[in-house]
């Protein structure tokens, strides 16, 4: 009997299903891009009914018979709040780009909540996770702290919105990977902590349950799918490609390069707390151990390369920037800072704003192009840095995923600048496949994780061979540059 796996995965960009066979190979997809709305400086917002509408679009173009489950992914961070009568969001979902909080965060730094944020979170005091930007919606929305109180409202991030809505309002959960990135949950418990519920005012009726991420959370209401399929995998997308690249050792090391590029460390079941800026964050849950990472997190990466596109018009497609790249003999001197909407790790710096520097009468539109290819492994190996300042080794191997990593140029560049091979695995759709896998792990199609193991094969290798005199003038402009960004 043949037996597939269907995986959401709803980005910041859009939504996307894609369905699995027994061998994790990708048979069809479908995606809907929507819309995202800036109404002020540094505000993101999606419109969820935009969210659900697509992703249900994109399941029944894809679904089949022969689906057994569905598995979750999602944009992290991201938060709605809706009526639990209803089903309907009182206001858009703030998305994790969003900076309207900073001033919340600055405050509440300079109060001294950081330090027990960062020892129960393994989080920064950063507008970039949920709690504050929760917190604005209670305060924002007309009578939203009164209905809280009373038990009317839910709120939730990408996936448990998704779970809410697949299974007819019947299910409120969200998975450990998805609450580890809230600011309201202890990770060391797997909890949400009521020191922190008082500290941003959230009222703890509004929350979904905290599950793990390979379990059957419910069904689909028969109602939207024409059948009721199980739901029995959730996962954050930078932890499902974690999962999709089989990262499952401690050491082992990936980075997705989507529209933020993200590196996750396997450090097994020690949480270990960065003393550099980066994340702990739970990795994966599945059966009764927690599996944490530490995170860097970059805002934007891919990014970038429509901004090329859309607002400089350097570009018609993203495709191109390889070609023309390597057209160019070198970055003639230009560098340039993606801060569009902050800088990330290890800066967390939300007041950073994108810069050119270098620019000469010769700069042309290639020196541009080029040196945004280059600022995304700049930094990655900002990132790298900072966790070898923490005690862990250089990669021996880092695995790459997501559109960038398609990308020949951009991958021997990272390279060359990492001092590390980079490998690409055979399937682009780790981050799906990753929540294939833990819906396939809960419902019996594969054993456990040395099956999945098993399936990871390499369809390209990057080897260093920069020289290290070219790499220091390189790595010395880049931090030129990004101390001119700061504020």
């Amino acid at each position: 009997m043949t037996r597939h796996i269907l995986a959401i995965d709803q980005g910041t960009t859009s939504s996307r299903a894609i369905l699995f066979n027994e061998t994790g190979k990708p048979l069809t997809h479908s995606a809907r891009e929507f819309p995202q709305h800036y109404p002020h400086d540094g505000w993101v917002e999606h419109d969820p009914e935009d969210i659900w509408r697509d992703t249900v679009a994109a399941v029944k173009a894809v679904v089949t018979d022969e689906t057994m489950a569905i598995g979750i992914t999602n944009q992290r961070e991201t938060i709605v709040l809706w009526n639990r009568e209803t089903g309907k969001p009182l206001y858009n979902a703030i998305v994790w780009q969003d900076r309207r909080t900073a001033d919340i965060c600055r405050r509440l730094k300079a109060e001294g909540h950081e330090a027990m944020i960062r020892a129960k979170t393994g989080l920064l005091l950063d507008p970039y996770f949920s709690a504050t930007k929760l917190a604005w919606l209670l305060d924002h929305v007309e009578g939203a702290r009164e209905a809280a109180a009373g038990g009317k409202l839910a709120a939730g991030t990408i996936d448990s919105f998704l779970l809410w809505r697949l299974t007819g309002g019947r299910v409120h959960a969200t998975d450990i990977t998805n609450a580890g990135r809230t600011m309201l949950c202890n990770i060391h418990k797997g909890t949400w902590d009521e020191e922190l519920l008082a500290l941003f005012d959230i009222h703890p009726s509004l929350l979904p349950e905290i599950v793990g991420n390979s379990e059957i959370y419910g069904e689909t209401d028969p109602g939207v799918f024409g059948r009721a399929i199980p739901i029995a995998g959730m996962a954050g997308d930078q932890q499902a490609a974690l999962i999709g690249q089989a990262c499952f050792l401690p050491g082992m090391v990936k980075s997705t390069y989507g529209t933020g590029c993200f590196l996750l460390l396997n450090t097994g079941t020690e949480a270990v707390t960065s003393h550099n800026r980066l994340l702990t964050t739970p990795a994966y849950k599945i059966g009764t151990d927690i599996t944490y990472a530490l995170e860097g997190s970059i805002f934007v990466a891919g990014a970038a390369i429509q901004w090329l596109r859309d607002k400089m018009g350097l570009i018609e497609e993203a495709g191109e920037t390889a070609a023309i790249a390597k057209a160019a003999p070198d970055n003639h001197g230009v560098y340039l800072v993606p801060a569009f909407v902050g800088l990330g790790a290890p800066h967390w710096e939300p007041d950073a704003r994108g810069l050119i520097s270098g620019m000469t009468l010769d700069t042309t539109a290639e020196h541009i192009v080029r040196a945004t290819l280059e600022s995304i492994a700049y930094q990655t190996r900002d990132l790298v840095d900072a966790m070898r300042a923490d005690g862990a080794d250089g990669p021996q191997t880092l695995r790459i995923d997501g559109g960038m990593a398609q990308n020949d140029w951009f991958a021997q560049f990272l390279s060359d600048i990492l001092e590390s091979p980079v490998e690409r695995p055979a399937s682009h759709e780790t981050t799906a496949l990753g929540a294939a896998y833990l819906a396939g792990l809960a419902t019996g199609l594969w054993s456990g994780l040395d099956d999945l193991s098993d399936q990871w094969e390499a369809a390209g290798r990057f080897e260093p061979a920069m020289e290290n005199e070219q790499r220091d003038i390189l790595l010395k402009g880049w931090r030129s540059a990004l101390n001119r960004a700061l504020p």
